[in-house]
């Protein structure tokens, strides 16, 4: 284990202090390319509004000084549907923070951070950043805001009022910093900075986020979660390699007997699904005989309360 803390943990419990503002408002001004300071977190859990709502919180939704939503989510399960989750999560966000009767013009910009350690879709980057653009069928423009929208909404183009989204697929770099992004992007996956890095951000969270300044109980915590967090991993990538193989095993003989494609994607696909299920579930009976609490169990796992309290 490194001698910093796990940039995930901190979000949820550290950098959510005023006096630490400035670790994740140096992420949030490398990754974005501008100064951005935070002006208050926002309580995600409120976007909640029952068991069936299929919005699970962002790890940290929190409003800029310029009153943009920003939502950073770090998820580790490996989800099909992930991309969709993104989507209703903006989608959830900015319904959540405009008033019944206020006008339009009073929707908030929102930018969605996805911090993931799976492979998610096919790219050879590590960083994507997605936003909406009104282009011309004809004429390949791209549709302006009128000059008093451009006054009103500090914006230059339709699509800039739109929500932005960023997914960092941080497994997927190879450890050689060569921006300050990259810097950034290096203590998310490995947890280490370099004494050369200069990202800003980075020299405070190298002071602040230290192992060794935690309290007894928030170290006793923290050596739980992520002994968790690789058991996890370590379950869910055997559960899904053997899934896979049987799937594919599977899909292969069905679709020689009915000579159909179709067999060996169902069978794969269904071989996944529940090899990784199996693998969550064997994993939270672990964790549950050793006494962890429900609530983390779901946080870490994914599972349902259902799920959990079957075991």
């Amino acid at each position: 284990m490194g001698n910093l803390i796990r940039f995930d943990w901190a979000m949820k419990r550290l950098l959510r202090d005023k006096s630490n503002y400035v670790v994740l408002e140096g992420f949030l001004s490398t990754l974005l390319g501008e100064d951005l300071h935070i002006c208050r977190f926002l309580e995600s859990e409120s976007n909640q509004k029952d068991a069936t709502d299929k919005f699970n919180r962002a790890d940290i939704l929190a409003e800029d000084t310029k009153g943009r939503l920003i939502i950073i989510e770090v998820q580790n399960n490996r989800e099909l549907d992930y991309f969709h989750r993104m989507l209703y999560g903006v989608s959830k966000t900015v319904s959540e923070y405009i008033n019944i009767g206020d006008a339009y013009n009073k929707v908030r910009k929102v930018y969605s951070i996805n911090i993931v350690y799976f492979e998610l879709g096919q790219g050879s980057d590590y960083v994507y950043h997605g936003k909406t653009v009104f282009r011309g069928l004809h004429d390949n423009d791209t549709l302006r805001l009128s000059l008093r929208q451009q006054e009103v909404f500090s914006g230059k183009y339709a699509g800039d009022i739109f929500p932005e989204y960023y997914v960092l697929k941080v497994n997927d770099f190879n450890d050689m910093a060569k921006t300050p992004l990259d810097e950034w992007i290096k203590f998310l996956k490995t947890g280490e900075i370099d004494d050369t890095a200069t990202a800003k951000g980075l020299p405070e969270a190298r002071e602040r986020l230290r192992v060794d300044a935690m309290t007894v109980a928030e170290k006793q915590a923290y050596d739980r979660e992520m002994e968790a967090l690789r058991y996890q991993r370590s379950v869910i990538q055997t559960g899904w390699i053997e899934g896979h193989a049987e799937g594919k095993a599977e899909g292969r003989a069905e679709g020689r007997a009915e000579g159909k494609v179709e067999g060996k994607a169902e069978g794969l696909a269904e071989g996944r699904a529940e090899g990784e299920m199996n693998a969550k579930m064997e994993m939270a009976k672990k964790m549950k005989d050793s006494g962890m609490s429900v609530d983390t169990i779901i946080a870490i796992t994914g599972l349902s309360e259902a799920d959990v309290n079957s075991l």
